[in-house]
């Protein structure tokens, strides 16, 4: 897989989150043009996008801001058992010091902390713009 896209309305606000999640900026810009309104199958496309990578380099989120055309419709707090893509989830190293730096930004568990057997701590954060990521600490 080379990367997930996340549709976002505050693209400023999104990139800050998941810096502060460990991933690191690796470019950023703007398209445009009948080249991309055929790939996504919309009219008058205009965007912005930042495109992220995890620290160890195997992963990437491309974080996107629609300019043109408007979007139609919102499930920001869309519940996890929703249909579609619900959360991306990212290892760290001391969850409870990334959900404490998430919680002093505003951003709150969707749930509780958990232990999964004795393989890890899991719990959802809802950041901006509703997306869902579970944080995983791998124990024992």
């Amino acid at each position: 897989m080379d990367h997930v896209g996340i549709v976002v309305d505050d693209l400023a606000a999104a990139t800050e989150f998941f810096v502060e999640l460990g991933l690191v900026r690796q470019g950023e810009g703007s398209v445009e043009g009948r080249w991309v309104d055929r790939i996504v199958g919309l009219e008058g496309v205009r965007t912005d996008f930042a495109m992220m990578q995890t620290p160890d380099g195997n992963g990437r989120l491309e974080l996107v801001k629609f300019r043109s055309p408007s979007s139609q419709g919102d499930n920001r707090q869309a519940p996890a058992n929703a249909p579609g893509i619900r959360h991306v989830a990212f290892v760290v190293e001391d969850i409870d010091a990334v959900v404490a730096g998430l919680r002093a930004r505003g951003f709150e568990l969707v749930g509780e902390l958990e232990r999964y057997r004795d393989s890890y701590l899991l719990c959802y954060v809802r950041g901006p713009e509703g997306i869902i990521v579970e944080l995983a600490e791998q124990i024992g």
